[in-house]
């Protein structure tokens, strides 16, 4: 089956937005599993790892297509601890959906490093927007290497020193040397230590409002206020000058509001169900159970951009049901529709019998089926703007950017004003237990 890349912002030309679509060949091997969290690189046996190469690639960039390897793609799921965390992948390694690119560079990517050696400028950015959060990235690159993590940007960095945050990967002879923050504040070398860039680092960054702080290994390297930047936008790697390789990137929301699916539901939580329904909604110590007919369970508060971090169960994977955003408030289901359905076709992960569980019905499918929804399955929905994102297990399965004419009703037209969030009941069948639904505004 081939997957082809999302939607690629409007600015670029055609041609960029084809060699987007070479990026993506590649596959995750087994031997890249899923990182403990906060796991820093500096203390795992560096003896086991190859090598960094320091080859320069050759010859023309090459545009191809790329097929999903489903075994690989589902191995790169998170593991319960860090999913009740929070954290999702921003790259799994297979292929490279949820990012695009801004000038020609060698991108690549195998075995679940990312990999650039030669060409323009670059920047491999995130095809949403973000606001605060904590960032989780490995890197490893060469001595002479010019490199970057940039926070807060537009797809193509404008001033670092006003307008977005320049997190460096450069040499100790760098006016900002690896760790630093370009142009805002320099991290000495001997702060360091004896620091190898050719084996792997864990940056951790943690943006909070004016409050940024970046961890290097563990270590806290730098802690500064940030009064100038938009709280939002793009997470981009940037090729300079040099060979750098990531892997590991991992994003998590900082602070969100938990809305009641206990025996308090009702505070948070109206009811309504068609004319002669038989939806039935009965909380529990292990959530919300939502069963019977067709209806749904509407939040009192309205959202417009957020992140949405769900955990449910299903009786069996065909029980239908979702979650409704954006909605016209007390319309029944007037709303974006993100799928809850794990059913598959001929038992094919590839194939959702329906659009799969972290679609965006009716507008885009799931590129892949994660689990069976049988156990608690973990859902992350971001809405910022006209981007949608959907991970399943930390796993992206969806991005959708709603380009049709506005329309205050998300069926017929693309809707970024708040509304209400629904569960729905879809069907006398429908058998879902939501047993935890948190949400992060994004200002």
């Amino acid at each position: 089956m081939l997957y082809r890349f999302g939607k690629t912002v409007n600015i670029f030309n055609v041609a960029i937005a084809a060699f987007s679509i070479w990026l993506a060949s590649c596959s995750r091997g087994p031997e890249a599993g899923p990182p403990t969290e906060l796991e820093s690189a500096a203390s795992a046996d560096q003896a086991s790892e190859p090598p960094l190469d320091l080859t320069v690639g050759q010859g023309p960039i090459e545009l191809a297509a790329y097929e999903i390897q489903a075994d690989k793609l589902l191995a790169a799921a998170l593991p319960t601890e860090m999913l009740d965390q929070g954290w999702v992948r921003l790259f799994d390694g297979q292929p490279l959906a949820g990012w695009n690119i801004v000038g020609q560079a060698d991108w690549s990517c195998r075995d679940g490093i990312l990999r650039v050696t030669r060409g323009d400028k670059s920047f491999l950015y995130t095809s949403f927007e973000m606001a605060d959060c904590e960032l989780q990235i490995d890197f490893r690159a060469g001595p002479d290497t010019n490199s970057g993590i940039f926070l807060r940007t537009m797809p193509e960095p404008g001033d670092v020193s006003l307008d977005c945050l320049e997190v460096n990967i450069a040499p100790p002879d760098n006016p900002f040397p690896t760790g630093s923050v370009v142009q805002r504040q320099r991290v000495e070398p001997d702060q360091l230590g004896k620091f190898d860039p050719t084996v792997w680092h864990t940056y951790l960054i943690r943006l909070d409002g004016e409050n940024v702080t970046i961890q290097l290994d563990g270590k806290k390297i730098v802690e500064m206020v940030d009064d100038s930047s938009s709280r939002r936008g793009h997470i981009s790697l940037q090729h300079n000058e040099g060979v750098v390789e990531f892997r590991n990137i991992l994003m998590r929301p900082i602070t969100s509001t938990a809305l009641r699916l206990d025996s308090q539901w009702q505070q948070d939580w109206t009811v309504a169900e068609k004319e002669a329904g038989s939806m039935k909604v009965q909380p529990s110590e292990k959530g919300l159970h939502i069963h019977g007919g067709l209806g749904k369970v509407q939040s009192k508060q309205s959202y417009g951009d957020f992140l949405l971090h769900a955990v449910y169960s299903l009786a069996s994977p065909e029980v239908n049901s979702g979650i409704f955003f954006r909605c016209i408030e007390d319309n029944m289901l007037d709303g974006y529709e993100c799928q809850v359905n794990h059913a598959m076709t001929s038992g094919d992960p590839l194939a959702p019998s329906d659009a799969g569980a972290g679609a965006i019905f009716r507008r885009k499918p799931a590129r892949i089926v994660v689990g069976s929804g049988t156990q608690p399955t973990h859902l992350t929905l971001l809405a910022s703007g006209k981007q949608m994102v959907t991970w399943v297990n930390g796993l992206l399965v969806t991005e959708f950017y709603d380009d049709r004419t506005p329309d205050d009703n998300p069926r017929k037209g693309s809707r970024i004003q708040p509304g209400p969030i629904a569960l729905q009941g879809h069907d006398t069948t429908t058998d879902a237990t939501f047993h935890q639904l948190k949400i992060t505004e994004l200002r």
